[in-house]
């Protein structure tokens, strides 16, 4: 309780100062950097391949760590331990089906029926010659019989079962542990608990799981053009921050907590500060805008002060080449485009991966191959990833294309992946996607 109450008081503090910088934001203050700005030129690299950016992705980012999680609460975790089986299941040799259980040399015949056997009852009657138990889906199977008689083909007469000639191979008697047994293992580390594995871990018969803590994620949202939704109409030149809510939704998507956003003017010192307290706070700082050689640019110069280093500052993909990666304070930043669908589309390329690495999950990109419902046109010196919608007839790609586009967002759900210099595709050709 006590670390609860700390980890509350830290959220809180964060949360005051970021108020105060979106108030501050507000009422327009802007102040100018210090006099030659901060020095992140040695900070700046050569930008590189995707492929490259991905390794070095992979190499920056380890799942935290773990904590027993109640098997209640374990749904969309990743198992930081296998999980092996305390019991065998079933139990016992018990009944598939409701109905007679017998032994095979009595039948068919009239068979006095000497007792019931219920699931979980724990009491099992003896099946003498001549003898029959009614018996219940899940019931133990007393140990003399070897078969279970479905009721629909049983005539009941009073205290007498008439049984019918045995028909098949089907006993209908789940043995022991034929679904599994003490030690086996049901699941293996690095596994995610999806409602199906969650079915497993509970049968297994413990009561917890170990499994890697969710990462925090705090967006900070670069801009003086930013607004609030809802407040942009009342303010000349403002636009609505839009992109951290889309930004923090697939941060959670993957497996992270968001902790908030803000939106934060474009005043180094301010900016610094803001950064401070989130590297204080979230495992994962994310930071739109900011990225490009603008006079205010700060993207990258706001975590100068606390120890920047860069993993990577771009990368030749379109769009979205501004994507950075680095290290702050002990924590992992990552700086994406300001522009919506250059943010939503590095943010699927690099930040669900970044996510689930730290949440102990792996396969955020899962190529598959689609064909083309239209064509589409030649690829430039830079990878492109162009947007996409599913159809009947294979992928459409999307009608605008750049890299501000809001609405466009709504109707893709592909990201196709084009290769440097790649010739036009007709439709009909196969090419690879990304669920987006």
């Amino acid at each position: 309780m006590e670390a609860l109450t700390a980890v509350s008081a830290a959220c809180l503090t964060l949360f005051d100062m970021l108020e105060s910088i979106d108030k501050t934001m507000e009422i327009g203050a802007i102040r100018p950097p210090p006099q030659g700005g901060r020095p992140i030129g040695q900070l700046a690299g050569s930008m590189i391949a995707f492929d490259e950016a991905l390794r070095l992705l992979r190499e920056a980012a380890h799942p935290l760590v773990s904590e027993p999680v109640p098997i209640a609460k374990a749904a969309g975790r990743v198992l930081a331990e296998a999980v092996t089986a305390r019991v065998d299941s079933p139990p016992a040799d018990c009944s598939a089906m409701d109905g007679y259980a017998v032994r095979e040399v009595d039948v068919p015949g009239a068979l006095r029926v000497v007792g019931e056997s219920f699931a979980g009852s724990g009491f099992v009657p003896t099946v003498e010659p001549g003898c029959c138990v009614r018996i219940f889906t899940g019931a133990p199977v007393p140990a003399d019989a070897d078969r279970v008689f479905v009721q629909e083909a049983v005539e009941r007469q009073g205290d007498l079962a008439l049984i019918p000639v045995a028909v098949g191979e089907a006993r209908h008697i789940r043995r022991r542990g034929s679904d599994f047994s003490v030690g086996d293992e049901l699941l293996g580390a690095g596994d995610l608990l999806t409602p199906r594995a969650l079915v497993a871990a509970a049968a297994a018969d413990v009561a917890e799981v170990e499994a890697w803590r969710r990462p925090t994620v705090y967006v900070l949202a670069t801009g003086d053009e930013l607004a609030a939704p809802g407040d942009a109409h009342n303010r000349p030149g403002a636009i609505p921050e839009s992109v951290s809510y889309g930004v923090a939704a697939l941060a959670e998507q993957w497996g992270g907590t968001a902790l908030g956003a803000s939106r934060l003017s474009d005043d180094l010192d301010l900016m610094g500060r803001a950064a401070g307290e989130a590297l204080a706070h979230a495992d994962l700082v994310v930071v739109t805008g900011g990225a490009s050689v603008g006079e205010r640019d700060f993207a990258k110069a706001m975590f100068a002060d606390h120890g920047l280093e860069i993993v990577f500052s771009k990368v030749a993909i379109k769009p979205g080449k501004p994507v950075w990666l680095g290290r702050a304070g002990g924590r992992l930043v990552l700086g994406l485009p300001g522009n919506p669908t250059s943010a939503m589309v590095t943010a699927r390329l690099f930040l669900a991966p970044l996510v689930a690495r730290l949440f102990g999950r792996c396969g955020a990109h899962e190529w598959v191959k689609v064909p083309l419902a239209e064509p589409l046109p030649a690829c430039g010196a830079r990878e492109t990833f162009a947007r996409a919608r599913r159809a009947a007839t294979g992928a459409v790609p999307i009608g605008n294309q750049d890299s501000s586009a809001q609405r466009a967002l709504v109707e893709a759900d592909l990201l196709l992946r084009m290769r440097p210099n790649d010739p036009p595709r007709k439709a009909g050709e196969v090419v690879e996607a990304l669920a987006f």
